[in-house]
């Protein structure tokens, strides 16, 4: 073996060392969870939209309202276009369509379990800005995510929160380091079913953080509950770039709010602040010594 490939083995071998050494949780002495990503590549900003060439008031199963052993009431035949109007579509949706890029993400990081929530921040800045809070909330407002944050008061609470915790470095994600932990492998958008099942969303007020079911990875209310701050300035495009700008008038905003519905609330979605203040929250990372 040559001397060159020895060092590659080596390296490998020390670079596994460094990854798997490195505890799969943390819990910040302010209480934060922390979850270990794991390095990989994601697939982002793709675009194919379709043509429905089923016709205007076609089903794809029984009739809405239909009952066992009861005839179903009559429905509508279906509506069809012109022809020349499904093909300019089809010709419009190649036009719009795009193939996205590959994003890879090649060092390990932590991310929060969780929303960084009001008693969080509050050990951490003293006070607590969030509008759901007090008779506002029919639970302890503790466990809901802190909202009403800028980007701005964000920074003011990692700036002060690694004042505190010198061993180790915080921060808000990138949006892509938000995104690949959020979609926790997945390769294509979720599904509704999954969204209604680990999303807080279609509700009044903020929830609890945690109260739904976690993605495949461990990570709680990536989806719904609050939008969370991420680290990159808004390109005002509906997808990333591959390199996100330098400046802008707004960061980017992930995830989505309480009040959202189901159509929205997907970890593909790239967002622009400010939000409605009351919808905006954030969640964290740790950067791996």
């Amino acid at each position: 073996m040559t001397i060159k490939r020895i060092s590659l083995v080596l390296a490998g071998v020390f670079w596994g060392i460094s990854l798997y050494a490195q505890e799969p949780t943390y819990t910040s002495p302010q209480g934060i969870e922390f979850i270990l990503i794991k390095p990989g590549s994601m697939l982002v900003g793709k675009f194919q939209p379709t043509v429905n060439r089923g016709g205007m008031g076609s089903f794809g199963g029984p009739p809405p309202g239909a009952q066992a052993g009861v005839a179903p009431a009559p429905q509508p035949a279906p509506v069809r276009l012109p022809e020349a109007d499904y093909q300019l579509a089809e010709k419009l949706a190649q036009k719009d369509a795009m193939p996205g890029f590959t994003v890879t993400l090649p060092n390990p990081y932590y991310i929060g379990k969780f929303e960084v929530t009001q008693e969080q921040w509050k050990k951490v800045m003293g006070s607590n800005p969030s509008t759901f809070q007090g008779s506002k909330v029919k639970d302890d407002a503790d466990r809901h995510p802190v909202e009403s944050i800028t980007w701005r008061d964000a920074q003011a609470f990692v700036k002060k929160l690694n004042a505190l915790d010198k061993a180790h470095t915080y921060r808000l994600p990138t949006e892509f380091e938000w995104e690949y932990a959020a979609r926790a492998g997945a390769q294509d958008d979720i599904s509704w079913n999954d969204i209604r099942a680990s999303a807080v969303i279609a509700t009044q007020t903020t929830s609890a953080v945690g109260t739904k079911k976690p993605n495949a990875w461990g990570l709680y209310d990536t989806l719904g509950n609050v939008w969370e701050w991420v680290q990159d300035w808004y390109n005002e495009k509906i997808f990333a770039d591959p390199t996100p700008p330098k400046s802008g008038k707004e960061h980017v905003l992930k995830g989505a709010p309480f009040y959202g519905d189901v159509k929205n609330a997907t970890y593909l979605t790239h967002a622009g602040g400010p939000g409605s203040k009351y919808d905006v929250g954030f969640r964290l990372l740790m950067e791996v010594k």
